[in-house]
């Protein structure tokens, strides 16, 4: 190996390190299982999963977590065929200090620019987050 290798291989590394401190920060359990469902058929898109959008993206300085989650979940409601990637973004969103409401009001506001059938399913997919995410009630 050259000494320009193991500089990338060490570069690379710290990209995974940045880049999995920072999904665990976002989405906890739920962005290590994603992770951990592509091992068996596509280990390097893993790495690339946390290397770019987490170790080079969500780690720059310009925006906080909270905007970036509003970003994200805005976009994947706006796609209309992300639902799987946006409940985990909604829970991403929620984790790092976003409300419910503010979650509701982002997916509704997508209905001017992506249609009501993406809102109505970006809606869907907050129902389900919110339902697993509701706090146990305590016994009477």
């Amino acid at each position: 190996m050259t000494n320009a290798h193991a500089s990338q291989n060490g570069k690379d590394n710290l990209r995974y390190e940045r880049g999995l401190a920072k999904l665990q920060q976002i989405d906890g359990e739920g962005g290590i299982k994603v992770v951990e469902s592509l091992a068996g058929i596509a280990p390097d898109f893993a790495r690339l999963l946390i290397e770019f959008p987490f170790g080079d993206i969500y780690s720059r300085p310009g925006l906080d977590l909270r905007s970036r989650e509003i970003a994200v979940v805005a976009a994947l409601t706006a796609m209309g065929n992300a639902a799987p990637q946006l409940k985990v973004h909604i829970q991403g969103a929620l984790n790092v200090g976003v409300t419910r409401a503010e979650v509701v009001e982002v997916i509704m506001q997508m209905a001017v620019y992506a249609g009501f059938p993406a809102a109505l399913n970006g809606l869907a997919a907050a129902r389900e987050v919110f339902a697993a995410d509701a706090p146990l009630e305590e016994p009477a």
